[in-house]
């Protein structure tokens, strides 16, 4: 069959299982978006308000399926715009494939209309990129593409196509993806009775779970291990749900704004089990500061061993893989005295209880008691993020979506818009400060227009607080730039969108707002107005050991 560019590209993206392109046309791709009219039966778009809120809406979407999410943009200033949502991906290895159109092939190099060099802009932040200059390379490049970021550590890829190569003709014949085959040659029989004999020696073992367990699909395979050890779980904010939060063995998240036991129980252990995660800076700075623990890692990317923290030994290799070859080779324990000390941190408060007022917890815990089994979170960046890790409890993986390595502010609205695609039976609320949200605040008519019903709830405290925290903390409250004072009405925002928008002021009016924001038909905006003041409790000041927490309570 002979087709010209574009048309294979949308074939192409239909044989490699996507039913979804979140994009904004332009120039350089109306062929692509004529091939989009003309397979709309077969291939659903949704049309951002600005091409960065499609990135993250692609993001969302693959974090909540595992897919490969599919962005696409024109060239230019269509282009740079999806650079901070393909660095949000790469930062937490999320599987997307980036589409761009450019100047035709004659023009490039020549500082044409709306040209750039999308390639070497993103070289830094894809796992891979390319530049299509023959149409005859077009479908074995998408698929090459769809392979790379699903291989291995997964991660977005970028495909830039000039104009000409989207009108040119060629032959098209369906193929199937090419298979992803993990690589398990260095999980071997003596790695393995190595990490073992670590695990069955310890006392004091501390199981640290990040992101590669959900990306690997080893939830209870780590369940099964914790179980079998009873080794307290604590996770990073990026494997929230990949061991269940009402677990006893779960302690809560690890680091600069963890949980005390978590902090406490690391500088306690006598090994740590890092499994599927790097030892960023705001998890452990140093390996003084758990220096009473041997530290063992698993993970598939060599390049994160070693990294950050100096390993007693590791293992290259898929997660679940690794687990499942591992387990029966570990003895039962029990534990009893470190158990014991794990339920003493666990009863440390970080935090001071406030019942008269509103308050993160009252919204996390009031979310939880009602959607708890039926909700998937997006977050943007900022204080709200760490309250909802420390206060909402996490049952599956998949469940909390948010910038973790990179730290995107705008992020949650346009993630949430692709995760309520992505599992329209779901409960999909998007948490936000009011300097977060109003970042890309338009995307919500993107959510709108496409009658995507999700939630987003802006704990509104009129300033960028967590950057404000931090003034209080180590600058002596000079407060320069972050008293917002905008004056925003969010409810009337919201209905100008033609969402619905809810007020609340008062603890007795939480609940049924959040009964009628969940059952409504169009997306709905809740200000949820909280104290300037508050803050995030515990606390490592940047550097400091990770037991040297600040706390309210």
């Amino acid at each position: 069959m002979r087709i010209n560019g574009s048309e294979i590209l949308i074939n192409t993206l239909i044989d490699e299982g996507v039913d979804i392109i979140f994009g904004y046309p332009g120039g350089a791709v109306l062929n692509i978006y004529d091939a989009i009219y003309k397979n709309e039966n077969r291939i659903k778009h949704v049309l951002s308000c600005h091409e960065q809120g499609a990135a993250h809406a692609a993001d969302g979407y693959s974090r909540a399926t595992g897919k490969v999410g599919v962005c696409l943009a024109t060239s230019g200033p269509g282009a740079t715009n999806l650079v901070t949502g393909i660095a949000t991906a790469y930062m937490d290895s999320v599987p997307m494939v980036a589409i761009t159109g450019n100047v035709t092939t004659p023009l490039l190099g020549k500082d044409s209309f709306q040209e750039v060099d999308i390639v070497g802009i993103t070289m830094p932040v894809t796992k891979h990129n390319f530049i299509v200059r023959d149409v005859e390379e077009l479908q074995q490049t998408i698929r090459k593409a769809f392979y790379i970021a699903k291989e291995g550590r997964p991660g977005p890829v970028l495909i830039d196509i000039p104009k000409d190569i989207t009108a040119k003709l060629c032959e098209y014949e369906s193929k199937e993806p090419i298979e992803v085959k993990k690589e398990y040659k260095f999980v071997t029989d003596k790695a393995l009775a190595n990490f073992a004999d670590f695990i069955n020696k310890a006392k004091r073992p501390l199981i640290f779970a990040g992101g590669g367990v959900i990306s690997s699909g080893a939830t209870e395979i780590l369940k099964e291990l914790a179980l079998k050890i009873n080794a307290p779980v604590t996770t990073s904010l990026m494997a929230m749900g990949a061991f269940p939060g009402d677990n006893e063995l779960y302690t809560g998240m690890i680091g600069m704004h963890g949980t005390k036991a978590s902090n406490l129980l690391a500088t306690k252990a006598d090994l740590i089990i890092a499994i599927g995660t790097r030892f960023s800076d705001r998890v452990v700075g140093s390996r003084d500061h758990i220096k009473n623990a041997k530290v063992i890692q698993i993970d598939i990317d060599p390049a994160e061993l070693d990294k950050n923290i100096k390993t007693d030994a590791n293992i290259v290799g898929d997660v679940k893989y690794t687990l499942e070859k591992l387990i029966d080779l570990i003895d039962e324990k029990r534990n009893d005295q470190w158990l014991e000390l794990m339920r003493e941190y666990k009863a440390l408060k970080g935090h001071k209880e406030d019942a008269e007022n509103l308050t993160p917890e009252l919204l996390f815990n009031s979310l939880y008691k009602d959607f708890g089994e039926d909700l998937v979170m997006t977050t943007e960046v900022g204080q709200h993020q760490m309250w909802a890790a420390l206060h909402y409890t996490f049952l599956r993986p998949r469940t909390l979506i948010t910038s973790g390595g990179l730290g995107t502010m705008g992020y949650g609205l346009g993630a949430s818009i692709g995760a309520k695609l992505a599992l329209p039976h779901k409960k999909v609320v998007n948490i936000a400060g009011d300097g977060s949200f109003s970042m890309n605040a338009i995307e919500l008519a993107t959510a709108v227009s496409n009658r995507v019903p999700v939630v987003i709830i802006i704990l509104n405290n009129g300033c960028l607080g967590m950057v404000r925290q931090w003034q209080n903390f180590f600058y002596e409250s000079r407060y320069s730039y972050t008293t917002l004072n905008r004056g925003t009405d969010y409810v009337k925002l919201a209905e100008a969108y033609g969402a619905k928008g809810f007020r609340v002021t008062e603890p007795s009016e939480l609940n049924e707002v959040l009964d009628k924001a969940f059952n409504s038909e169009v997306p709905v905006v809740i200000d949820y107005v909280i104290n300037i003041d508050k803050k995030v409790f515990p606390m490592v000041a940047p550097g400091a050991p990770i037991d040297d927490i600040i706390s309210e309570a």
